[in-house]
């Protein structure tokens, strides 16, 4: 680390780029960047930080930098392109992170789903008992003095968890995602045998998941699970609409009762692998319990809010086992209402691979509704619409669009849920400023 030079990240709003800028900014060192104009959810906290963000300009570019890539950039973007030509240290984002754990027990948190809900539990758990630094996927990053530990989300994508060697590694599942770049499932699974190969601890794993059993390590394998083959295990589970509660034990050991005020099958394995991890690194349980008490759950994971009559809740969900997950939280939460789905399908590539698993996933709601395929910069067309997915889902499968949002306007004290990960907000603020002029026209 040089605290003479700039850090410039090239693509500052993406969500884990956007985290390691703030991790950087709070060890003290200069951080600035660039991005589109249009507002993302992951600014805030880089204005609150302070932190310059320009917009994209090979201007930018000059003497006294080092420039970190946002992986969804080529190094013919304008800027990466003049940093290289004039000879400044340049960085992927994935490469430097790699760099920044060493030092640290580190701590990866890896898998198709969950990674960010996972590394956000774990992050807030372990900074409520030591000095804790952690990047989350969902925009957080905090990069705390002398800290003990670094949690870390680790990116399956393009296999750039690759980059680092931590000493435990997290692994939520193993599932077929990134049909751009994955060519299947066996794909997948050879990048996170590597993964494994590289941890130097211990590896943390979902028991029920038959790929993660497949793995092959130097260092132990733990598997979390309900299952009675599982060294860590969730018993006596109970789901209220306050959360779940569910005895753990490791193997026969028992380790407590916990409570976790969150909602899904998914956050009580979750929170398993939490416990899992503190309790080979010797972290008071006790003090783990009330730290999970608190956890308020991280950005655009089951984010709810109230507006007229309605509960809204948004949600990254871009993946069919995602969606299942986050409509089973739903249900949980809010056995007695009526939930309907809004869903953004993400990439064209995505859409054509797992279309009947979307069509299954969505029909665990009430209500369906799809607006446009979202296409990634990834990704710009392709040979598939949202009409072809709504062909196949039973429960709905309107069209929606951004001017109008009025079929929404037919339930009442129901539950709608957005999900996707490109820009399905602009349809929730679309759909919550018709429910608040209505909302005002009845009073």
């Amino acid at each position: 680390m040089d605290n003479t030079t700039t850090y410039y990240f090239v693509g500052i709003k993406g969500s884990g780029m956007s985290s390691l800028a703030l991790i950087l900014h709070d060890k003290g060192y200069k951080v600035a960047g660039s991005d589109i104009t249009q507002y993302t959810f992951t600014q805030r906290g880089l204005e609150q930080a302070k932190i310059p963000v320009y917009p994209f300009d090979k201007a930018n570019i000059h003497e006294g930098l080092t420039v970190i890539a946002g992986n969804s950039f080529t190094d013919d973007h304008p800027e990466i392109k003049k940093a290289r030509d004039m000879g400044l240290p340049v960085y992927r984002y994935h490469e430097f992170l790699g760099k920044l754990i060493e030092g640290y027990t580190s701590i990866g948190v890896a898998g198709a789903h969950g990674k960010t809900s996972t590394t956000g539990l774990l992050s807030h758990v372990l900074s409520g008992i030591a000095p804790t630094s952690y990047l989350i996927g969902d925009g957080t990053g905090k990069g705390t003095p002398n800290a003990r530990f670094f949690v870390y989300e680790a990116d399956e994508y393009r296999r750039h968890f690759l980059a680092a060697k931590p000493d435990y590694a997290i692994m939520t599942n193993i599932d077929f995602d990134h049909p751009d770049y994955y060519k299947d499932i066996n794909d997948v699974f050879s990048a996170f045998q590597t993964f494994a190969n590289q941890v130097t601890k211990g590896i943390f794993a979902w028991g029920d998941d038959e790929n993660l059993r497949r793995l092959k390590s130097d260092v132990p394998i733990y598997y979390y699970g309900t299952g009675d083959k599982d060294d860590f295990q969730a018993r006596n589970i109970k789901r209220t609409t306050k959360g779940s509660q569910f005895d753990v034990y490791y193997h026969d050991e028992f380790l407590g009762n916990y409570h976790v005020p969150l909602f899904g099958e998914h956050n009580v394995l979750n929170t398993l692998a939490v416990i899992a991890v503190a309790y080979f690194e010797e972290v008071d349980l006790d003090a783990i319990k009330d730290e999970i008490l608190s956890f308020k759950g991280v950005k655009r994971r089951f984010a709810e809010r109230k507006v007229a009559d309605m509960t809204i809740i948004d949600d990254y969900a871009h993946h069919p086992s995602e969606i299942r997950a986050t409509l089973d939280a739903a249900r949980q939460k809010y056995p007695d209402k009526k939930v309907i789905a809004v869903f953004q399908p993400h990439t064209f590539s995505r859409v054509i691979a797992l279309m009947d698993d979307f069509a299954k996933a969505l029909n665990n709601a009430d209500q369906v509704y799809l607006t446009d395929i979202f296409s990634s910069a990834r990704e710009s067309n392709g040979k598939v619409s949202s009409e072809d997915l709504a062909k196949k889902i039973n429960k709905g499968g309107e069209i929606l669009k951004l001017d109008n949002m009025s079929p929404l306007l037919d339930y009442h004290d129901a539950v709608v849920v957005f999900m996707g990960a490109g820009d399905v907000q602009k349809y929730e603020r679309a759909y919550e400023e018709l429910l608040s002029h209505l909302s005002l026209k009845n009073n």
